[in-house]
């Protein structure tokens, strides 16, 4: 399930919309929903989507960002667990795209990774990714490449070597 304008789904407290002020030649803005671009607004977001899915965390929901995963051992538990989290959506007053939304998957892509019944593996585009990565000329391109190839070190044999 993925959210709609997932940030702009989060009020900003009344006495915080002074501190989103900007002001152009067209006159002067605030912020009263979470902008994008602001420091915080990722961690924000991310504490209060597992504040409110802290109860099936870790089984059957996953949530990063405004992506939320839910995975189930069978049709009938999938169907429940659906149930429960578009009800939370629903008390919550948050809104997905369903344009974007896929539901009944036996196989996803989710955050780099390729999920279904046989397990997790990395998302073969990720891998053709680093297999076509230029040589790094610099530190800060070689820092580049080693977060993203260690990013998935769980699943390469002898990586440290």
């Amino acid at each position: 399930i993925d959210l709609r304008s997932g940030y702009h789904q989060i009020r900003v407290k009344a006495e915080d919309i002074p501190k989103t002020v900007f002001r152009t030649r067209y006159g002067h803005y605030e912020y009263t929903v979470m902008p994008f671009g602001v420091t915080n607004a990722p961690a924000i977001f991310m504490d209060y989507m597992n504040r409110i899915f802290h109860p099936f965390l870790d089984k059957f929901v996953v949530v990063f960002i405004d992506d939320i995963l839910i995975y189930s051992r069978s049709e009938e538990e999938h169907a429940e667990h659906l149930r429960i989290v578009l009800q939370v959506l629903k008390e919550k007053k948050l809104y997905a795209k369903l344009s974007k939304c896929e539901f009944w998957m036996k196989e996803i892509s989710f955050i780099g990774h390729v999920i279904s019944s046989e397990g997790i593996v990395v998302d073969p585009a990720k891998v053709e990714v680093v297999l076509q990565w230029s040589t790094p000329e610099s530190v800060a391109k070689i820092r580049s490449f080693l977060g993203l190839a260690g990013y998935y070190r769980r699943f390469i044999e002898g990586f440290s070597k």
